[in-house]
This record gives structure tokens, sequence and C-alpha cells, in this order.
């Protein structure tokens, strides 16, 4: 779950961060409940999920869209 989280943490930051970003922090938290061995990748899948929040914020603030693109 912990690898899990990150994986989709990161994902999260580039595609989908309205979805991925909550399930990311949710297998991180419960990974970390269990006590995985992989705490580091926990808490980065953590990190990652809570910053996939925080982009999908910013986005919305800037221009009141779910979603980016390069051609702006």
């Amino acid at each position: 779950m912990a690898v899990a989280s990150f994986v989709l943490g990161l994902v999260g930051l580039l595609v989908l961060n309205v979805f991925l970003g909550p399930i990311a922090i949710t297998l991180a938290s419960l990974a970390l409940w269990r006590g995985t061995a992989r705490r580091g990748r926990a808490l980065l899948g953590l990190g990652l999920g809570v910053a996939d929040l925080v982009v999908l914020g910013v986005l919305v603030a800037a221009d009141n869209t779910l979603s980016w693109s390069i051609a702006g």
C-alpha cells in the first residue's frame, strides 16, 4: 500500500489529481496505521497526495478548472 500511494501521488501530480490525491492519502494512512516496513514511501505518498490537492486548489483558484494544459 505504501508503494501504491507513492505511485498514485506521483501520477496524480500530472493527471486526475482530484481522484488520485485522496486515494494516495488514504492508502498512505492505512499503510502507516498498519505499521508498514516502507514507512518512507508511505510518507512520500502522503505528501504527494496532499500536494495533489494543493495543485488542484491552485488550479481552481487560478482559472476555475479541474485540469491543466500546456496550451494555456
